[in-house]
């Protein structure tokens, strides 16, 4: 037994069971018939064959094969992407863009400003941490006096030979190795200069440390400072007392920085006699 029936159709750019209707767009329809397919009497029942599942099940593959079919009417359009089809042509895949509400929570996105916030606060410590450790500071170079004196007489030539061993203490506040590479000393006596030192290439401090450097410097009084040599054999005189004038120059380098210290200083020298300042500690330097 066969019969009609009236429906709705609604159809916009694919399949009528699937249809979405977009914003904007009106949807086609017209009135169709369909003609129901025959029904047995074994289907009415509820206890049917087994076959008549399989033959549903074909008459629905049958139907997923339909062309997709778009029915017109006066107040519908055509769909511009598609032409009708169902389908957009892959040449437009990377052209189409997809229109979502302003109200989508994707165009939300959560914590931005939280992130934001630990980023420009991670950089700037990083940054801060990167100019402490990095940033470069003196080395700073402080005289620690005289350690020993050793005095000999050149009776023949009235001469006095004087090896004095001075002391200087180093400090590398630095995160990094800082290098002395050279220490000079200029002795002077009533503005004549009696003796000089030259090291290079003298000691290594090391990170945030701090070491001695002993240094001798021998020193000649003779020529017109010949009187020096009386006063200092003199008997009678138990202290025997001369000022002299002491400047020495310290280069370190460390990093691709440079740096020279100076220091002067008045020594108070007893040349009667030999003497020697007990606690002296570091290295010897000649």
């Amino acid at each position: 037994m066969k019969t009609n029936a009236k429906c709705r159709c609604w159809s916009w750019g694919g399949r009528p069971d699937r249809a979405r209707r977009p914003m904007g767009i009106q949807w086609s329809h017209r009135d169709c018939s369909l003609l129901s397919l025959p029904e047995t009497e074994g289907r009415r029942r509820r206890g049917s064959d087994p076959g008549d599942d399989d033959s549903l099940d074909g008459r629905q593959e049958d139907i997923a094969r339909f062309p997709y079919v778009e029915f017109t009417g006066r107040d519908s359009i055509t769909c511009p992407t598609c032409q009708g089809t169902g389908r957009i042509p892959l040449g437009q895949v990377n052209e189409l863009v997809a229109l979502i509400p302003y109200s989508d929570q994707r165009l939300q996105p959560q914590r931005t400003k939280l992130y934001v916030v630990l980023s420009v606060v991670l950089c700037l410590l990083a940054s801060s941490l990167v100019t402490f450790f990095v940033f470069p500071r003196s080395v700073l170079i402080e005289d620690d006096g005289i350690r020993t004196v050793t005095v000999r007489f050149d009776r023949n030539n009235s001469k006095v030979l004087i090896n004095m061993t001075s002391t200087l203490n180093i400090s590398n506040s630095n995160f990094f190795t800082a290098l002395v590479d050279s220490v000079s000393c200029q002795v002077l006596y009533m503005k004549t200069v009696i003796g000089t030192q030259q090291l290079d290439n003298v000691i290594t401090i090391q990170p945030l440390s701090q070491r001695q450097m002993n240094f001798t410097v021998s020193m000649e009084i003779s020529g017109s400072l010949s009187y020096v040599y009386a006063f200092c054999t003199m008997a009678s005189i138990k202290v025997h007392n001369i000022v002299v004038f002491m400047q020495t120059s310290v280069k370190t380098s460390y990093m691709v920085r440079m740096g020279q210290n100076t220091l002067e200083a008045y020594r108070y020298i007893d040349c009667g006699a030999n003497y020697t300042v007990h606690g002296a500690a570091g290295p010897w330097l000649h």
